[in-house]
């Protein structure tokens, strides 16, 4: 499986981007991490692919949502009222089977490249 992660940028505080990865391959569940200079991987959301079942980290509940395309095979990250904090690089990771949810970096199979998240206050 290959994640072609794109959608990253600069923008303001309190401003929104959208973050796509695109898949090669099924999977059971997919994620969206983050790593800040000097911290270690976080985890951001989680989708499960089938059921839509989604999961997300207290600190972006309510400003960031992820969502899946079947067609296209691609999981987007809506962030909305970014803020500093959340500057960092964005990493869209894949499990290709399991059950239940995971967000641990540990339990993710694949990993795409990162993209650079900038918020500017």
């Amino acid at each position: 499986v290959q994640l072609q992660a794109s959608g990253g940028g600069l923008v303001q505080t309190g401003g929104s981007l959208r973050l796509s990865c695109a898949a090669s391959g099924s999977n059971y569940l997919m994620g969206w991490f983050r790593q800040a200079p000097g911290k270690e991987r976080e985890f951001v959301a989680g989708i499960i692919w089938n059921s839509g079942t989604t999961s997300y980290a207290d600190a972006v509940k309510g400003r960031f949502t992820i969502a899946r395309d079947n067609a296209k095979n691609t999981v987007y990250l809506q962030m909305n009222s970014l803020k500093a904090e959340d500057t960092a690089v964005y990493y869209c990771a894949a499990r290709r089977y399991g059950f239940g949810f995971f967000s641990s970096s540990l339990d993710y199979n694949y990993w795409g490249q990162g993209t650079q998240v900038t918020v500017s206050s």
